[in-house]
């Protein structure tokens, strides 16, 4: 038997995604139609043997979380269930305290995999490489390529060539370590948990030590546990820490920047496991190019022009000659005739006016360079300006017709009144 666990965070991440997760936690943003947590699940399903799927992370449960996870129970027939944690507990600290739950019915192993992340997870080949291995105490590694300078931002991978056992482990370091880096999905076995047990009970002694020194009364607890700093270091060249490969696409979904690369690419798959969600050309339809998700509840005029790469959400509307490209448009959005929408996020409920032009700056990885990776920029540039980005609209905001929206990013509820360019709108 197998198991998954999602990490999901909580509110206080995820900032760098605002305004669209000020609405909805982020691991339920749509891309590509679904959301992010939903390609996850999906994946685990096709893994023989997955009986349950544990979300954990530190969101209060709400409506959208429950249904979401009721619609997939449904749908991959498999067990789906939300542990709360009372506070932030780190990314192994979540595992060490729900390890009851995760060790309910003696699972084989269990996968962990970081919602924020997004690709064609090959989980099956991870499992099989595992077998290859003898299974035993031991964890695997999803590694993929970057470039030397972006390696920096990741955990960096040190293996054996020959026996892909990982000798060193550098969490974002300072300095090349390795082109090779951590994707934030894992396989252990259960034995992790007496490895987990024993910084659990050194990061306690070193509580108390610190408390009797300080004699603060304020002073917090440290109960989280890391993933890659606690666990992944110390592990490196024990002989318990291996890395497989993968060259399929792989991208972390930090930004709405990511979301519309993500998008594009979860897109382009469904061309090989789900074509009947993909958008075709015909009489009286939109003309499509490339891929392109249309909700069956949304409104798209027959003259409107799709695609590249572009998601329609529930009951969307989009008018007579829109023009969409490289975009996501939520649901109950409303796109009003001859509007052209290119590289942005339009929010829930939001009406774009007439003839009006929303556009953004792609956030692309270099295609000159092998393995590049989504940069994260900063908001803003070390002079103060707005870094040229997608646009994105929160929900509920108004656009008036004949305007144009650039590199703009606008908060929820606002009614514009003319044109902006590189400004955020709050």
């Amino acid at each position: 038997m197998i198991k998954t666990i999602i990490l999901i965070g909580g509110p206080m991440k995820g900032t760098r995604f605002r305004p669209l997760s000020l609405e909805l936690p982020k691991p339920l943003f749509p891309v590509a139609g679904y959301p992010i947590i939903y390609h996850h699940i999906e994946a685990c399903s096709k893994v023989p043997h997955m009986k349950e799927v544990i979300l954990i992370g530190f969101y209060q449960p709400n409506d959208a979380l429950n249904k979401f996870i009721s619609n997939v129970q449904q749908e991959f027939k498999i067990q789906v269930r939300y542990l709360q944690e009372y506070t932030a507990l780190g990314t192994a600290g979540g595992l060490y305290h729900f390890r009851d739950q995760i060790l309910a019915g003696n699972p084989d192993s269990f996968f962990v995999m970081n919602s924020d992340v997004c690709g064609d997870f090959p989980l099956k080949e991870m499992l099989s490489f595992t077998v290859q291995k003898g299974g035993g105490s031991h964890c695997t590694v999803l590694g993929t390529e970057a470039t030397r300078q972006q390696s920096l931002n990741y955990g960096c991978i040190v293996e054996n060539k020959q026996s892909h056992e990982i000798l060193h482990y550098v969490e974002k370091p300072e300095t090349y370590i390795s082109t090779t880096i951590n994707c934030g999905v894992y396989l252990f076995s259960p034995d992790i948990f007496s490895t987990l047990e024993k910084i659990f009970k050194k990061n306690q002694e070193d509580n108390y030590k610190s408390h009797e020194q300080d004699c603060d009364p304020n002073t917090q607890m440290k109960e989280t546990i890391r993933l890659e700093q606690d666990i992944f270091v110390p592990m490196a060249g024990s002989g318990k820490l291996y890395v497989y490969q993968t060259d399929r696409f792989w991208s972390q979904i930090k930004t709405s920047g990511a979301a519309i690369y993500a998008n594009r690419h979860y897109l382009a798959l469904y061309q090989n496991w789900h074509k009947e969600r993909l958008a075709k050309n015909g009489e009286l339809k939109p003309q499509i190019i490339g891929d392109v998700y249309i909700h069956p509840t949304a409104d798209v005029h027959p003259t409107a022009v799709l695609g590249p790469n572009v998601s329609v959400g529930k009951h969307a509307t989009i008018g007579e000659g829109a023009r969409v490209r490289e975009s996501i448009v939520l649901e109950g959005a409303v796109l009003q005739d001859h509007c052209c929408v290119l590289y942005s996020v339009i929010g829930w409920n939001v009406t774009i006016g007439q003839w009006t032009r929303v556009e953004g700056t792609p956030n692309d990885p270099n295609p000159n360079k092998p393995f590049a990776k989504v940069d994260v920029k900063d908001t803003f540039s070390p002079e103060g300006k707005l870094n040229p980005s997608i646009t994105v609209i929160g929900s509920n905001v108004q656009v008036p017709s004949e305007v144009i929206l650039l590199n703009a990013m606008v908060l929820p509820d606002k009614s514009l009144g003319g044109s902006c360019k590189n400004q955020i709108i709050l």
